[in-house]
């Protein structure tokens, strides 16, 4: 891609934000219904414009209170996922400072948490219960941090611990977590391979700089994002746990 098709597409980003921006924060004051659904808008605008086509399989979460479990690769997991389906994600507390980032964060509803204060998870948890509680998809990048893509990392059980405070709501019959496993297969129309995954997968100290120039010189990226069967939470949230990291890795080994 070009310099001016890059700035084309660019521009074409910034034209759509300057009227969904707005448009999402009216709605996040008065509560409109519009605000689950304009993100998804977003994200696929930015795909679009960047040639990152997403491959989806299952089925995406229903009306039930959900907690999405899902292993991380790269910053990119973000729009890919919330192109799929009206859903908020659990980011650390530091994003929400970021420029421009921060902002597209908090108009995604997102939950933020402080992993340097002890009782932070606990908090979080009771926000994410709340939020369950009325239906809404939240999304947990269960390994903590992302992951060179070419395994998985062992899934954290303290956020799931949302889904019991969740079942302790009189209104709330049932909680689920559903695996989703998310994995970059091409690129430039070609299978990726373990030398190609740090072009993709952003982790470490690795600088975002390099990952930024790739996505926006617009070469295209196909991804699949798998979603597992649900998992009904039967109150044990390590077992929970253990069993959607199994479910993510068989999605992952099969392809």
């Amino acid at each position: 891609m070009t310099t001016l098709a890059t700035a084309l597409r660019l521009l074409i980003l910034v034209l759509c934000s300057l009227v969904l921006v707005p448009l999402q924060m009216l709605g996040l004051r008065f509560g409109w219904q519009v605000m689950h659904h304009l993100p998804v808008l977003f994200h696929r605008i930015l795909l679009r414009l960047f040639n990152v086509r997403v491959i989806e399989k299952g089925m995406p979460p229903g009306d039930a209170p959900t907690l999405v479990v899902a292993n991380h690769v790269s910053w990119l997991d973000i729009p890919v996922i919330g192109s799929t389906h009206p859903l908020s994600f659990i980011a650390k507390s530091e994003i929400e400072g970021w420029p421009v980032v921060g902002l597209l964060a908090r108009l995604q509803r997102s939950v933020f948490i402080d992993r340097q204060r002890r009782k932070a998870t606990a908090e979080v948890n009771d926000a994410l219960a709340h939020r369950l509680v009325k239906g809404e998809v939240i999304v947990l990048f269960a390994e903590g941090t992302t992951s060179d893509g070419n395994r998985l990392l062992p899934f954290r059980s303290s956020l799931v611990g949302a889904a019991q405070a969740a079942l302790m709501h009189d209104s709330v019959e049932q909680v689920f977590l559903q695996p989703l496993a998310i994995s970059y297969i091409r690129r430039n129309g070609l299978p990726i391979t373990r030398r190609d995954r740090p072009f993709i997968a952003w982790y470490g100290d690795m600088d975002l700089g390099p990952h930024l120039k790739l996505f926006l010189e617009g070469h295209p990226i196909d991804v699949v994002v798998t979603w597992g069967e649900p998992i009904p939470f039967n109150g044990n949230r390590k077992q929970a746990t253990a069993a959607a990291e199994s479910a993510v890795r068989r999605a992952l080994t099969a392809g």
